[in-house]
């Protein structure tokens, strides 16, 4: 393995680590530690390439309540413009609506049984998709805030349920970044789920096409669909190469990057023949030009702005980037330290 893959899979190896037993570490005291304040003043010149237009502008959009929250996932509903964000910590859902500054809470800490966030994503149908890293994925009603239905991994074996994903005919794909797995909940199994918790269902396996990695490092993280419905994109934030998986043939293919890589990728949005990628530890954005067949791609943009506390996951909505501050390295899963609170989802433009 390169150096610097060799550098990267021991961060994840550690990272991973710490993530799995995060929700009880986080609950202890740590020290003061200094930082960018939670203002959405860019707390330094962001890394532009030459010729790129403006330099982008981050602000606070939203602020989550408590002081624990440590958000990880987030997603719009495309029918009304509300967000929702997740905290890893405890599980809470956030709603966020356009004109409160506040978010109010959707779904408390502890709820059905989650006690984490990550992933999020909403419907064309209204349902709220929210993964929990140690189980799987529950899938609720915006309206009435009712569970429609629980998908758990099998087996007993050590997983980390991360993003997801969710096609045009209404079912999911969801990244497993320890299995390196792509789980998959069909329409029918939405549809017939009633209230048991049902088995999720490995799509496509990854662990023979990805580089070579420490045991326990997080590889697979962020996954979108394409429009069209016939194929995904994910990301092994180890190596630092997107995947094309085909839905109708079952074939997976490594994308050509241009100018670029993607260590340390988390989460992914796709509209209009753009990726968008948030590295979380390098507090960047970089946004992708991706092919018509999505066989390729080429680096338009990248970004680094302390401002950005660590995003993990991010959505584009009325042409603004909406990205999560997770300050992970603040006494969260990534280090020791104290928050900067309110806790808050950053608004980006001009990227």
């Amino acid at each position: 393995m390169p150096r610097a893959r060799h550098s990267v899979a021991l961060a994840t190896a550690a990272l991973a680590a710490a993530l799995f037993c995060a929700p009880a570490a986080q609950a202890a005291p740590v020290a003061t530690a200094t930082g960018v304040t939670a203002t959405g003043v860019t707390a330094a010149v962001p890394s532009v390439p030459a010729g790129l237009g403006t330099r982008p502008r981050v602000s606070t959009a939203y602020e989550l309540p408590g002081d624990r929250v440590y958000p990880e996932g987030i997603a719009v509903d495309p029918r009304t413009g509300d967000l929702y964000a997740g905290s890893f910590a405890d599980g809470t859902v956030f709603k966020m609506t356009p004109g409160r500054r506040t978010a109010q809470i959707f779904l408390p800490a502890g709820a059905d049984g989650r006690h984490t966030a990550n992933g999020l994503k909403v419907d064309r149908f209204g349902r709220l998709w929210v993964t929990d890293s140690t189980t799987g994925v529950s899938v609720y009603d915006t309206r009435s805030r009712r569970l429609l239905a629980r998908f758990e991994v099998p087996g007993k074996d050590a997983r980390f349920v991360n993003d997801l994903a969710v096609t045009p005919d209404g079912g999911a794909y969801l990244t497993d970044s320890v299995r390196a797995l792509v789980y998959q909940v069909t329409p029918d199994q939405l549809a017939g789920a009633g209230g048991e918790s049902v088995e999720l269902t490995p799509r496509f396996d990854l662990g023979g096409v990805l580089d070579a990695h420490a045991p326990d490092a997080f590889t697979l993280n962020g996954i979108v669909a394409d429009p069209s419905g016939r194929h995904l994109l994910t990301v092994d934030m180890t190596g630092g190469d997107l995947y094309r998986l085909d839905l109708v043939s079952g074939a997976i293919r490594r994308v050509a990057l241009h100018g670029g890589d993607m260590i340390h990728a988390d989460g992914l949005e796709l509209q209009n023949g753009r990726l968008w990628v948030v590295h979380n530890t390098t507090n960047t954005i970089s946004r992708w030009r991706i092919a018509g067949d999505s066989s390729s791609a080429r680096v338009e943009r990248r970004v680094t702005d302390e401002a950005l506390q660590i995003p993990t996951t991010l959505v584009r909505a009325r042409g603004t980037l909406y990205v999560v501050r997770s300050q992970f390295d603040k006494g969260g899963p990534l280090g020791e330290g104290t928050p900067q609170t309110p806790f808050t989802v950053a608004a980006v433009r001009g990227v």
